[in-house]
């Protein structure tokens, strides 16, 4: 089992940054793929970015260029910059044994909210 925490989510103006973290625990060796989802109200969940043990990111085209994810180990970290009042969403910290974020994740947090006002 691993257990997934995250923090950072908030309330910003538009333009603004906020930086998400997220710390897994428990079995990390067997962990690949960390990533970030989002669900905003009435929509589907969906990935905003992942990243693998060796380093290769996923970005979903709606925040390339403004969004960065990085990884230390077991810490995955979203760097939201220019954000946008169609970024508020709940974020969700999400990790998987499989090599990409596409052959599912396996374990999930209970979500941190953002909001961005306009």
């Amino acid at each position: 089992q691993v257990q997934l925490v995250e923090s950072g989510g908030g309330l910003v103006q538009a333009g603004g940054s906020l930086r998400l973290s997220c710390t897994a625990s428990g079995s990390i060796s067997s962990v690949n793929v960390m990533g970030w989802y989002r669900q905003a109200p009435g929509k589907q969940r969906e990935l905003v970015a992942a990243i693998t043990r060796r380093g290769s990111r996923n970005y979903a085209d709606s925040v390339k260029g403004r969004f960065t994810i990085s990884r230390d180990n077991a810490t995955v970290y979203l760097q939201m910059n220019s954000l946008k009042a169609e970024d508020t969403a709940v974020y969700y910290c999400a990790c998987g044994r499989g090599p990409y974020y596409y052959y599912g994740m396996d374990y999930w947090g209970k979500g941190t909210l953002v909001t961005v006002s306009s």
